[in-house]
């Protein structure tokens, strides 16, 4: 038998190993003979297939394989069904823990007033702190898209406002009739990984 297969057997337990979806289970198990593992860890030897189930079963647990191309092949006595229930429990967790990146939106004007500003801006400063990115769009009326340094001046007050918590991820650039920057949270330390949705909301 491969060492390897053997380490990675006996290193296997129940709250921290992984088995694989189709592994085979009592009596779904095909060889003759296996080298059994216990609940704890010891190796009992190699012995007849029917004497592994047979402890299995006086033991009250499941005989699970766990190195199949080793020879003979590692089975290992635990209880499967609360190593399902675990692992079922653990990916749920992970799941109900991992953020979910969107991106939101504030939209400006280049003569807001300062109190219009201030809503906008903590509106912004919100969704950053909760790991979303934020579309800054400043909407030129008339003759306003002629002077689009009036623009720049609104976003470049917005960065300043938010600069604790969010960085510019793209620069401002003129679409159509608007002009726009995206704002991205600044890394937090300890902070978990998260997965960009294109989504998009409207800020205040």
């Amino acid at each position: 038998m491969a060492g390897r297969d053997l380490r990675s057997a006996l290193s296997f337990n129940g709250r921290c190993g992984r088995i694989s979806r189709d592994q085979r289970i009592n009596e779904q198990i095909r060889a003759r003979e296996v080298r059994l593992i216990d609940e704890k860890g010891e190796q009992l030897g190699i012995i007849p297939l029917a004497e592994a189930l047979r402890i299995a079963r006086e033991r009250g647990l499941d005989l699970v394989e766990v190195a199949s191309q080793a020879q003979p092949v590692v089975c290992r006595l635990m209880d499967y069904g609360r190593y399902k229930y675990e692992m079922a429990k653990r990916e749920r967790e992970a799941r109900r823990h991992q953020k979910i990146q969107e991106i939101k939106e504030v939209k400006l004007r280049v003569n807001i007033d300062d109190h219009d500003f201030e809503v906008k801006a903590r509106n912004a400063m919100r969704f950053l702190k909760d790991g979303d990115k934020v579309k800054a769009t400043i909407m030129f009326r008339g003759r306003e898209i002629t002077h689009p340094e009036l623009g720049l001046r609104v976003l470049e007050r917005l960065t300043e406002y938010v600069q604790e918590v969010g960085q510019v991820e793209q620069p401002p650039r003129v679409e159509g009739r608007n002009m726009v920057m995206m704002l991205a949270p600044k890394a937090q330390k300890g902070s978990s990984g998260s997965r960009s949705k294109p989504a998009e909301a409207q800020g205040g």
